[in-house]
C-alpha cells in the first residue's frame, strides 16, 4: 500500500470523487426524480429515520455535516428545523439546493471543511452527519467540531464506519487476499472515495470521550447485503452474478457483528448547575 497522500492533497480527491457522483446519484435516474432517489434511500436504509429524529426536529438547530444529494437535509426542513447544511462536495452542494428549490425549501447551504466548520461554539441543537465524517483525513477532528459547535446538553447522530464489516472482507477477498493487504487497506482504496476509514467500537469510544451518553447501534449497511444497485466499478458481469446469487438470509442470521453502519448517538454535557 503506497503512503498516505497528505491531508489537503487527500481532501481534493475526495472532494473531486464526490464531485463526479455525488452520494445517491444513481439513484435519481434519467429522469433526475429526487423524490425517487429519497424513497431508494429510505428502503435501503430504513433505519435513518428514527436514528435521525426527524419528526421531534420542529424549532430546533441543525447542522448536517455532508449533505450529499440532500434527502435528508430536506427532511429536517420539512420537519420544521432550522437546518443548515455543508459539504466538501460543490455539485452535493448544488444538487441540494435545487432539491429545496423544487420543493418550495428556504435552504442554509455552505461550501465547508468538516474539519474546520465556520460556525460559532454551541450554534447548534443537533448535529447530524451520515455516512460521512471517516472519508475525512481526521476523523477525530471532525467529531471535535461537532463538539465545538453543538450546545451544552445538545445531541450528536453520527454514522460511521465499522471495522471488520462484510464489505471489507468483501473488498478483502476481491483485491487484498492475494496482494498482501489488510481489511482496512482495502477499504482505504476501495470504498467509494479513496482514503476511507473504518473504526472499532472502542476507537469511536475513544474518539468521543468528550461526549456522554454515547450509545452505538451496529446495522448492516446496503453494501453489506448487496442490495444496492453497485457504483460504476462494479458493474461487470462476475458482479451481476454475485449480486444475485449472494446468501443474504446466511449473512442476516450469522454475521450480525460485520454490520458495515455504527449508528452513534450522544450528547455534550451540560455544565453543572
Amino acid at each position: 500500500m503506497a503512503s498516505p497522500a497528505p491531508a489537503a492533497e487527500l481532501k481534493n480527491v475526495v472532494a473531486q470523487f464526490w464531485n463526479a457522483e455525488p452520494c445517491g446519484m444513481r439513484y435519481v435516474g434519467s429522469t433526475f426524480d429526487f423524490a425517487i432517489q429519497a424513497a431508494e434511500r429510505y428502503r435501503l436504509e430504513p433505519y435513518i429515520k428514527d436514528f435521525a429524529e426527524f419528526s421531534s426536529a420542529r424549532g430546533l438547530r441543525v447542522l448536517e455535516i455532508g449533505v450529499g444529494m440532500g434527502a435528508d437535509y430536506e427532511q429536517w426542513l420539512t420537519a420544521g428545523a432550522i437546518a443548515t447544511g455543508v459539504d466538501l462536495s460543490t455539485e452535493s452542494i448544488a444538487q441540494t439546493r435545487q432539491r429545496c428549490d423544487q420543493a418550495g425549501l428556504a435552504h442554509d447551504l455552505h461550501f465547508a471543511d468538516a474539519e474546520k466548520l465556520p460556525f460559532s461554539e454551541s450554534a447548534f441543537d443537533v448535529v447530524y452527519s451520515y455516512g460521512v465524517m471517516h472519508h475525512s483525513p481526521d476523523t477525530a477532528r471532525c467529531l471535535a467540531e461537532a463538539w465545538r459547535v453543538l450546545k451544552p446538553g445538545g445531541s450528536a447522530r453520527i454514522m460511521l464506519y465499522h471495522h471488520p464489516s462484510l464489505t471489507g472482507v468483501m473488498l478483502w477477498l476481491r483485491y487484498g487476499m492475494f496482494r498482501g493487504q489488510s481489511i482496512r487497506q482495502c477499504v482505504y482504496g476501495r470504498l467509494e472515495s479513496p482514503g476511507t476509514k473504518t473504526f472499532t467500537k472502542s476507537e469511536v469510544l475513544s474518539m468521543m470521550s468528550a461526549f456522554k451518553n454515547v450509545s452505538i447501534t451496529q446495522v448492516f449497511s446496503p453494501g453489506d447485503l448487496l442490495l444496492n444497485k453497485p457504483s460504476s466499478r462494479f458493474r461487470g458481469p462476475i458482479y451481476q452474478l454475485a449480486w444475485r446469487l449472494f446468501p443474504r438470509r446466511i449473512a442476516r442470521l450469522f454475521t450480525k457483528r460485520l454490520g458495515l453502519f455504527l449508528l452513534i448517538s450522544a450528547q455534550k454535557p451540560a455544565p453543572l448547575s
